[in-house]
Parts: C-alpha cells; sequence; structure tokens
C-alpha cells in the first residue's frame, strides 16, 4: 500500500484555500480576458465512445475499475488553454460516462513519474503523452489516480495507479465519431460510484469549477450529487 495517504493528509487546510483562491482567480481571469463562455478548454472536439474494461486480479474496492464491461462514453479531446496551433497546450481529456450516474473523469497531461504525474505539462496534441487526473481520489483502500495514454487511431489505454505505485492498465477507449453535444463537464460534483474527494482535493478544485459553472451563467448542479469526504 502506498504511504501517499498521510503525506496527502498533512496538506494544511489554509494551503488548500490559498490554491482553491488561485484557481478560482485563474479561471475568472481568463474568463474576464476572453468573455468567452468557456474560459477553459475553448478548443476542442467531442466524441461519442466506447469504453472496454478488462477487470483486475488487483482490486482496489472500486467496481468500475476492478469488474469487466463495455459501456458508452461522451470524450472531449481538447487544449486546456487554447493557445496556437502547434504550441505546446495542456492536453485535455474529458470522460462522461452515462451508465455510472453520469460520472465525469478529467484528466490532462501531467509526468509519468512518481512525483511529475502530479505535475502539469504542456505539450503538443500530435506527440505522445501521459494525461492523469493530476490530484488523486479517495478510494477504500487508499488514494487513486487515473491516466490515459493515446495508442493511436483514436485509441487510449486508461490506467490506475495507487498513489505514487506503479501504473495498471485496466481498459481501452475509442473514439468512435463525432458529436454536436457540448457537455460541462465538473469532476468535483459528477463521481464515479465508489470514489470520493479527499477534503483538501476539493477545497482546491471546488472554487474553480463553481467560478467556471457561474461565468456560464449556470446555477447549483442540484441533480449531481456532492461525494466529498
Amino acid at each position: 500500500m502506498s504511504r501517499l495517504p498521510s503525506a496527502l493528509g498533512a496538506v494544511p487546510g489554509i494551503a488548500a484555500r490559498a490554491g482553491g483562491a488561485v484557481l478560482e482567480g485563474a479561471t475568472h481571469a481568463l474568463a474576464l480576458v476572453r468573455r468567452a463562455r468557456k474560459p477553459l478548454h475553448p478548443r476542442g472536439s467531442v466524441w461519442e465512445a466506447e469504453l472496454t474494461r478488462a477487470g483486475t486480479l488487483l482490486p482496489t474496492g472500486v467496481p468500475w475499475l476492478d469488474e469487466p464491461g463495455t459501456e458508452r462514453a461522451i470524450v472531449r479531446v481538447s487544449a486546456a488553454v487554447g493557445l496556437p496551433h502547434g504550441w505546446p497546450d495542456l492536453q485535455g481529456l474529458a470522460i462522461r460516462l452515462p451508465e455510472q450516474d453520469d460520472a465525469d473523469v478529467l484528466l490532462a497531461s501531467t509526468g509519468i513519474g512518481p512525483l511529475t504525474r502530479f505535475l502539469l505539462r504542456p505539450v503538443k496534441s500530435s506527440g505522445w503523452h501521459l494525461s492523469t487526473t493530476l490530484l488523486p481520489y479517495k478510494g477504500p483502500e487508499g488514494p487513486l489516480l487515473l491516466a490515459a495514454a493515446p495508442t493511436g487511431e483514436g485509441r487510449y489505454v486508461l490506467l490506475r495507479a495507487e498513489g505514487q505505485g506503479a501504473w495498471v492498465a485496466f481498459a481501452v477507449l475509442r473514439l468512435l465519431h463525432e458529436t454536436d453535444v457540448r457537455p460541462s463537464f465538473d469532476p468535483v460534483r459528477r463521481l464515479l460510484p465508489g470514489l470520493a474527494n479527499y477534503d483538501w482535493v476539493s477545497r482546491l478544485r471546488a472554487p474553480a469549477y463553481r467560478r467556471a459553472r457561474e461565468d456560464r451563467g449556470e446555477g447549483p448542479a442540484s441533480t449531481v450529487r456532492d461525494n466529498v469526504t
């Protein structure tokens, strides 16, 4: 079992609040500069997709990660900042899972190592890169990170790791065709069943996504659950 939980749990509340304020301010600043409905991920494509889970012999306690199955998904492939084409950017991959209570999984380009997986990494969309959830979920057995690695031709291998542990492949995501659907993704309020947010992660993320909802003119999402621990 990874020792990461104790390290993560030691993050001071004041630092988490400060980090949340920075994220909220940055999101709002982009909205003011762009005067756009979507300050983050302004450019990208949305796809109907198929996700096939292989199951695992190393259970995490989360059914979606542990059990085999095939389901449909809505996937957004985008650049977070929206820099000119060809420039390195934070590559984003957002996955909506209708059969998992409309859960959202948001990934961004990071490093791959035990420490660099927690650091954002601008890359060119044409190059190979790993995209992770950046911040861990709270699973039944400890912290869990999810990741996606492109394998070409609209396919991704999905992986999970326990904290700073080894990456383990558990699914394949295949993009099928583009769609006109434009969902608003929110990993704070739309969590996979069996996963929760650490309190400090929620404090970091919630202000930024609340600000993004306000800038889009959306009210509180009363139809989705807050699953924060």
